[in-house]
Formats: C-alpha cells, sequence, structure tokens
C-alpha cells in the first residue's frame, strides 16, 4: 500500500480554516497526497479537549503557526502563497480583504493560484456578513423542515451536514479547478457556502418545488413519493423497510404472509400505496409486530425486499460489512498516542486514499516551512521571540 502512487502529491495546498467545513475539504485532498500545510494562530484551536475530533480532521497535514494580525505574518503568508497550488479558507468575506490575503492580491503573485473560499452564506449578497454555522443553516435551508413530521418540531440532522457538504464540494471544485488550469495555465476563484451546499442538495424536493410552486411537507421517516419506504416497528424495536417498484411490493406482501394485499386497489401503484399509506401502514404493522425487528430484516431480505436494521454507532461499526470496508484506521504520534481516525469512503485501485500519518501540533513544521521559505536561523528566533510564530516544543497544544 505504501508503494502505491499518491495522485495529488505533486500539489501544494495552504490551508486557512478551522473549525469543519474548511478542514473536511483539505482532508480529502491530503488523504490523496496533497501537501497540505495548516496555517493555525499561535496556541491552537483547543484541540485536547476534542483531539479525536481535530486527529481525524487534520491527519496526513503540517501544521505552522503564524500571527497574521501582524504584518510579519501576513507577510509569511503572502510567500506560502506564492509557491502554492491552492489556497483554502473559511474566513467572513471582510476578513481577507482586511488583511490583504484575498484572491486578487494573493494571484498577483501567482496567477496559476487556485483560491477556494468556503462561507456561511456566500461571498456576495444580504448575509454575507453573518457567521454561518451548520446549526442555522440546516434550518434555512429547508432540510429542518423536511426531516420533522407534523407531530414534531423541525428535527435538526445528527451530524454537522452542511459543513461537511460544504467541504466535499469544495474539494471538487479544488479538482475541476486543478484539471481546467493544466489546460490553460490560469488559476480561479473555487467558491461554495453552507447555505448553497445544503438547499443545492434538497434533490427531488427543490425540483418538485422550482417546477410546481407546491410547498413539499414535512416528510420525517417516510418517503414523500414511494411506499411502504420508511420506518416500522417489529415486536422489538424499529427497522427500515424501501419497497422501491411493484414487483418488490409483492414480493413484500408474499414474505408477510398477505399475498392479497398486493392486489388490493387501494394499494396498487406507488402513488396509490402513498395517498392510502395510513390504511396500508395500519395493515403492516399489525403483522410485523409479531416477530422481532431482527427477524424481518432476514425474512424479507431472503425474499428481496430492502429492509435493514437501524444501528446505534456502536452497532455500525460491529457489522461486518462496515467491517469490510475498512473505515478505522488507526495512527499515532507522541503526544496522543495509539488513537483512530475514519479513511474515505471512496476507493480507487490504484490510487487510493491513505491515512500515513497523524494530525500535527500546532505549529509543529513552524521552522521547516520558515526555512523552506528562506528565512535564517537567527531570523526564525526573533519571529518567534516576538510571538509573530510558534514552535511547538511538546506537550498538548
Amino acid at each position: 500500500m505504501s508503494d502505491t502512487p499518491r495522485p495529488l502529491a505533486r500539489f501544494s495546498v495552504v490551508d486557512l480554516t478551522t473549525v469543519r467545513s474548511g478542514p473536511t475539504c483539505t482532508k480529502i485532498l491530503a488523504d490523496f497526497g496533497a501537501q497540505v500545510l495548516r496555517v493555525e494562530r499561535p496556541g491552537g484551536e483547543g484541540r485536547e479537549r476534542v483531539f479525536f475530533d481535530a486527529a481525524d480532521l487534520h491527519r496526513n497535514k503540517r501544521s505552522v503557526a503564524v500571527n497574521l494580525q501582524d504584518p510579519r505574518g501576513v507577510e509569511i503568508l503572502k510567500r506560502l502563497a506564492a509557491r502554492a497550488d491552492v489556497v483554502v479558507e473559511n474566513y467572513r468575506p471582510d476578513v481577507k480583504h482586511r488583511l490583504g490575503i484575498d484572491y486578487e492580491t494573493l494571484s498577483r503573485d501567482n496567477p496559476r493560484l487556485i483560491y477556494a473560499s468556503i462561507s456561511g452564506f456566500g461571498q456576495e449578497g444580504p448575509y454575507r456578513e453573518r457567521p454561518g454555522y451548520d446549526q442555522i443553516v440546516q434550518g434555512m435551508s429547508g432540510l429542518m423542515w423536511l426531516t420533522g413530521t407534523a407531530e414534531t418540531a423541525p428535527l435538526r440532522v445528527g451530524i454537522p451536514i452542511g459543513d461537511l457538504l460544504a467541504g466535499y464540494f469544495a474539494a471538487l471544485g479544488i479538482l475541476v479547478a486543478l484539471v481546467e488550469r493544466g489546460e490553460s495555465g490560469r488559476g480561479q476563484r473555487v467558491e461554495t457556502s453552507l447555505l448553497e451546499a445544503l438547499a443545492g442538495s434538497l434533490s427531488f424536493q427543490a425540483a418538485k418545488y422550482v417546477n410546481t410552486g407546491e410547498v413539499p411537507p414535512p416528510v420525517g421517516n417516510h418517503h414523500p413519493l414511494t411506499a411502504p419506504m420508511g420506518v416500522y416497528r417489529g415486536k422489538d424495536g424499529y427497522f427500515n423497510l424501501a419497497v422501491g417498484n411493484d414487483d418488490m411490493w409483492k414480493r413484500c406482501c408474499e414474505a408477510l404472509g398477505l399475498p392479497a394485499l398486493a392486489e388490493d386497489p387501494r394499494f396498487v401503484g406507488a402513488l396509490t400505496r402513498v395517498k392510502n399509506r395510513a390504511a396500508m401502514d395500519a395493515i403492516l404493522e399489525q403483522v410485523l409486530s409479531t416477530r422481532p425487528a431482527a427477524e424481518w430484516v432476514e425474512v424479507l431480505n431472503r425474499a428481496g425486499v430492502a429492509c435493514g436494521p437501524i444501528y446505534t454507532v456502536d452497532e455500525v461499526f460491529a457489522d461486518p460489512q462496515v467491517r469490510m470496508a475498512g473505515l478505522v484506521q488507526e495512527v499515532a504520534n507522541a503526544t496522543w498516542g495509539p488513537h483512530k481516525v475514519l479513511a474515505l469512503p471512496v476507493h480507487l485501485s490504484r490510487t487510493p486514499a491513505r491515512v500515513e500519518r497523524a494530525a500535527p501540533m500546532t505549529g509543529e513544521h513552524t521552522r521547516e516551512t520558515l526555512a523552506g521559505l528562506g528565512y535564517d536561523t537567527q531570523s526564525i528566533d526573533a519571529l518567534i521571540a516576538a510571538g509573530v510564530v510558534q514552535q511547538y516544543t511538546g506537550g498538548r497544544t
């Protein structure tokens, strides 16, 4: 595995991001071999409190600690950007202009630079200066409304899905820009936001609205366009059932011992079943309540009906299919010792993503980075003494 090619190894990335969306983007690039250098503020981000999260987000990266409030720190960043292929930032739009590290400024010295910006709401528009958090954007994107039910308040998805999607889209945009630069020789801006990432991922729900004007109601655990597809209760707990077509509906009815139900005119065709979902569910639940959920999962899958358990997180990682995927990998460093991270869930046959080293401590690579920029030892010592940069010397940051 260690001898396989690293497809992005020739690209250098300056990572100015914090929290989750930006680090998610640069984690993807780093796992495929890009030389990602985190530019952190001296003092770090309080990683000790949630080291496992930082360990997962920042593996395969290096770290330099630079005070960008000091003009000497800005000069260091400009030298880094002049040599970089990519800069990624998730400041509010005004910050980079105030610091003089915006695309227009940095690209003057490096016309090939790809400059990726991730924000809460976008680089333009009435909300551009608002702080953007996943919780807020889940609500503003319509996702919480759709995820709730008529009986509940709107419901938040249990992971920071807006942050994650924005990071994924930013990485996609960067990769496309790198490919295009190979043809044109020119860099460009890449921009996304948490709001765009989530609103643009509403799929058929949004497509239905923009074409018909119909506002989708909250759907909770049931699919709005086909049935039965949702959460059902067995004798001892819940499971998922997803009947995707009429042939599967017939197999489902036979497996449940209800063959006549498949011919009931109230339930012929997906849209008819959706219209009469309450009556259908009442019949199904009466039968499903007679056996444990795990038994129904086995019975229905044997019949060719899509069905699965609803796991707790510990059950997820004990599942043989998940274990075979190799999602959990172990790394180690001198500060945190051995610890586990999650591999990227995509497999390339010749050039796979790899987790090769643990996340760095804040400023772990400051001296070597500055030396690579041409600073001599005396100059580096002076910058450290002045608090412009920080070199990690051991202990937790």
